[in-house]
């Protein structure tokens, strides 16, 4: 729980689930201002590139962001500038590791942040995504770095086709590849009491409609909302499944 002077109070929660793959490559992380109450920063990051070099990658976006938000002054900083930072030096850190390594490790990165002043900013690389919803009804989401991403924006398929189209893990963009990663920073002008920030890997998502998405983590607390969310998930994937994390956090009014 992190208390803000405002009246208001984030409450948080996270969310890691192997799945039926032999090892973890996600991370996730919920990180409370160290000096300013009411200030948050939550990420997830899918690492990709074998056994170790997946969860390398991902274990670095974590260690850079931890970094970069110690640095971070919400009062005095721009929020833009930070997040674009965190995916900048989060590439590079990524990069230099996969020169020493036989592996080619890459990782998405899905993060918002919450300032005092009820703001907030996400970023995204690649396929984990950031949900906002209002209640349970969702004012916006990210949209993926990914190839059958692009196919949906030209109208040559559904989304509902995407979801089982043979190339739906080609990426466009990420963290550690040979070319820059998007840095798609976005604003949201004001999160009121009620709203739900949430960032989760395509492990997640993939098998859970926006609409169920809005009615699990608008009915239950935090807490209880990842349990259902990774459990609803495991059983549709059906032995199956990737990796899954998510990271939440909602404005509560104070009681």
């Amino acid at each position: 729980m992190i208390t803000a002077p405002q009246g208001f109070r984030l409450s948080a929660a996270t969310g890691l689930h192997k799945g039926d793959r032999a090892y973890q490559q996600d991370q996730v992380e919920v990180l409370p201002h160290g000096r300013v109450p009411g200030c948050a920063l939550a990420l997830v990051a899918d690492g990709m590139g074998g056994k170790s070099g997946g969860r390398t990658a991902a274990d670095q976006v974590v260690m850079i962001a931890r970094q970069v938000f110690e640095r971070f002054a919400p009062n005095a900083d721009d929020p833009a500038t930070m997040l674009r930072q965190l995916v900048v030096e989060a590439h590079l850190m990524i990069k230099l590791t996969a020169i020493t390594a036989d592996e080619e490790p890459h990782s998405t990165l899905a993060a918002f942040l919450v300032l005092p002043d009820l703001t907030g900013w996400t970023v995204h690389a690649g396929d984990s995504r950031v949900y906002h919803f209002r209640g349970s009804e969702l004012v916006r989401r990210t949209i993926d770095h990914s190839y059958v991403q692009r196919l949906i924006d030209e109208g040559k398929i559904s989304e509902a086709q995407a979801n089982t189209h043979p190339q739906s893990n080609l990426l466009t963009g990420c963290l550690g590849t040979q070319q820059d990663p998007p840095v798609e920073v976005t604003q949201i002008e004001r999160l009121e009491v009620g709203d739900t920030l949430l960032a989760c890997s395509d492990g997640l998502w993939h098998y859970l409609s926006q609409k169920e998405l809005g009615a699990i983590v608008n009915a239950l607390s935090p807490r209880e909302a990842s349990e259902m969310l990774i459990s609803k998930a495991r059983q549709r994937a059906r032995g199956t499944g990737d990796n899954l994390s998510l990271a939440m956090i909602r404005v509560e009014a104070l009681k």
